[in-house]
């Protein structure tokens, strides 16, 4: 008899990393090179720009600024994004180049930097009936802070060992991410509505976006012949070092939030969006920053991400079953959320 196959529900594998996984395998078998890596250049920054013009358009400011009640919350989160990443990040520079590369260094050095992630933070709270309007608040300041403090501590704390790095890429930066940001928030009085109708083909959208700039990246990187560098037992490597890395962060996120003194439903909320990585924020910034060397540089946060998908699945749904706390132990709950997050 002809059983079904399926996946356990603790194992999710995301249908957007297969997706990714495709893309890979596609610039693998038909990377773009000449005059197709040209216009792939071209229609990749032009998605980058449009990916942060609808991050910025869907970002309620009055919202957000009404989220900055539950300040301690988010310093916190921010505290762990920005703070404890890069200082575990510069901690792995001993394992060069017993186990890692200096390439795949880098790309992990720049993996400790990027922001939090916005949707799946959410999620998990929700499923660990955590303070969900916390989360979305602290993923979503995360991800305004990093598109200026991701490139400044990249500067400094990479500088140089990013091929292509300079200040000529800071300026990108600004003009790729930020601007598209400040302009979608200008423009959210008259595009918010659309935004809020559409949210299936936006969703396209970001997707196919980021996947555009995969295709991209790992293209130069063939064309360029650095995929001869990485090996199985340096992948391996690669794998054994994150996973110590996303269980340090879970472990501090968890139990720190406890000794500073937040309930159980912020302490669920600081976890998730403390310890995790943002996809969709990382890549378009990667593409700026290492240029060819992008393909390498945005391995590690994409094993990363699949890897903090189900660990936190796990977790979620086994804080799920915790025992509910008093009402007088209830988190306090910030003013509403804001709009529509996005795939991190």
């Amino acid at each position: 008899m002809n059983r079904r196959v399926t996946l356990p529900s603790w194992l999710p594998i995301d249908p957007f990393i297969l997706a990714l996984v495709g893309t890979v395998a596609l610039a693998a078998l038909l990377p773009a090179s000449g005059g197709a890596a040209e216009v792939a250049g071209g229609a990749s920054t032009g998605a980058v720009a449009l990916l942060f013009f609808l991050y910025g358009a869907r970002l309620s400011t009055q919202e957000a600024l009404d989220g900055l009640r539950h300040w301690r919350l988010h310093v916190t989160v921010l505290g762990c994004t920005f703070v404890l990443f890069p200082l575990l990040g510069l901690a792995a520079r001993g394992l060069v180049p017993f186990v890692l590369t200096p390439q795949l260094y880098d790309g992990l050095l720049f993996l400790c930097l990027v922001p939090s992630t916005i949707q799946s933070s959410i999620a998990f709270t929700s499923i660990a009936r955590g303070n969900v309007p916390a989360a979305i608040c602290a993923g979503s300041f995360s991800s305004i802070v990093g598109i200026v403090v991701t490139p400044l501590l990249a500067a400094s704390l990479i500088g140089g060992g990013a091929v292509g790095f300079s200040a000529d890429s800071l300026l990108k930066i600004v003009a790729q991410l930020l601007l598209p940001f400040v302009a979608g928030q200008l423009l959210r009085r008259w595009v918010g509505g659309f935004l809020t109708r559409h949210k299936k083909l936006l969703s396209l959208v970001d997707r196919g976006s980021i996947l555009l700039v995969v295709y991209t990246a790992f293209s130069e990187g063939m064309v360029a012949g650095i995929w001869h560098q990485v090996t199985v037992a340096r992948l391996a490597g690669l794998l054994a070092v994150e996973a110590v890395l996303l269980a340090a962060m879970l472990a501090v996120s968890w139990y720190g939030a406890k000794r500073l003194g937040f309930v159980r439903g912020d302490r669920i909320a600081i976890q998730f969006a403390g310890s995790k990585k943002s996809l969709a924020a990382g890549l378009p910034m990667a593409s700026v920053l290492f240029g060819a060397h992008a393909s390498l540089a945005v391995l590690p946060l994409m094993l990363f991400h699949q890897m903090q998908l189900m660990v936190c699945a796990v977790i979620a749904k086994r804080r799920a079953g915790d025992p509910q706390p008093r009402a007088a132990e209830a988190a306090p709950v910030p003013a509403a959320a804001p709009g529509d997050p996005v795939r991190s």
